[in-house]
């Protein structure tokens, strides 16, 4: 990990006073870097039938589409409030610096899918859990929650106790 670690830049101050924030993108600009991560996210899930990967906009489409190709499952989208055409269902998280909402389309998921809920960064856990709210409504099982970054000084953790909850990088 410490190889990824050294891809992810802190950017002080962004998107407010106060918040480092961890930018992937040089990880996703390195191929090497890409690659393993991507294999180390999807190894853990790829024998656990999988129908469907969850991803939130936006960085966590980039993981979620591509653990769901390597895993052999299909991809949704998770969008920000409008983002969407048709007929959706809405959840409305805090983050640990606002709040949001986000949408899904309500045909996305269909009863007793094995989900698997895929995003860049684990902090409060707010966002995964508006996510999470969404799938079991339209009733999803979830499998597990995989981030590709973990904020353990935020106790995301906690509030997705009830999942089994993986992150390969850990601050």
């Amino acid at each position: 990990m410490c190889r990824l670690k050294e891809l992810i830049r802190d950017v002080p101050d962004f998107p407010k006073k106060d918040i480092v924030f961890k930018d992937i993108t040089p990880l996703f600009q390195d191929p090497a870097g890409l690659r393993e991560a991507i294999e180390k996210l999807s190894s853990r899930y790829k024998d656990k039938k999988i129908d469907i990967v969850v991803g939130a906009e936006a960085r966590g489409f980039i993981l979620a589409s591509t653990v769901a190709f390597h895993i052999g499952a299909g991809f949704v989208p998770v969008r920000k409030s409008g983002k969407l055409p048709s007929e959706k269902i809405s959840a409305s998280y805090a983050l640990e610096y606002g709040t949001d909402t986000l949408e899904m389309h309500k045909d996305s998921i269909k009863k007793g899918q094995r989900v698997l809920m895929v995003d860049d960064l684990l902090a409060t856990g707010g966002t995964m859990a508006a996510c999470c709210e969404m799938v079991e409504s339209l009733g999803g099982k979830i499998l597990g929650c995989a981030f590709l970054i973990e904020l353990t000084f935020l106790n995301g953790k906690k509030t997705l106790s009830n999942y089994d909850v993986f992150s390969l990088i850990k601050y």
